[in-house]
């Protein structure tokens, strides 16, 4: 626990820098957003301390750790509901971090579409509209999964939020 409010004070900013960097890394996953999240609250509560601080950072980590165990499950189901194996996911991501460093930061989604659909084009033997649903499917969920993860980490900075705004009022 830090001794002056003053620390206390620049230590909750730079926490509340750090949990906004993290929603970006949700969004970009150039960060791991939702891990930074929960480190992020989890150290907050260690340097401030106190019931209100543990209680923001317990409630924030959990909806992080909901929003990301579900983002990843619900991708990960609906991948294997269309039966994409692991094999066109990795030739996706290898093309959405060569589209990063050659559009950034666009070019990371449009790598990953382009590096989907060919991965799936010639898996399906060159069949464009199995490819292509196959492919569209895949982007819904990943889309979906990070929608959800953004609004769970949205709702675990707002519970920092709330809970330095009681810290620091009451």
């Amino acid at each position: 626990m830090l001794d002056s409010t003053t620390a206390e004070a620049i230590t909750t900013v730079i926490a509340g820098l750090l949990l906004i960097l993290g929603a970006l890394g949700v969004v970009l996953p150039i960060l791991p957003g939702s891990l930074l999240i929960i480190g992020t609250l989890i150290v907050w509560a260690v340097l401030i301390g106190g019931p209100v601080v543990w209680t923001a950072a317990i409630l924030g980590t959990v909806l992080a750790v909901i929003g990301w165990g579900s983002s990843t499950i619900l991708t990960g189901r609906s991948m294997h509901r269309q039966q994409i194996p692991r094999g066109p996911i990795l030739i996706a991501v290898v093309a959405a971090l060569v589209g990063l460093i050659a559009f950034p930061p666009l070019g990371l989604f449009i790598g990953f579409a382009v590096g989907l659909f060919g991965a799936e084009f010639v898996r399906r033997e060159r069949d464009w509209r199995a490819a292509g649903t196959a492919s569209l499917y895949a982007l819904r969920a990943v889309g979906l999964g990070i929608l959800l993860e953004f609004l769970l980490a949205g709702l675990a900075i707002s519970a920092f939020l709330i809970g330095s705004l009681a810290y620091f009022v009451f």
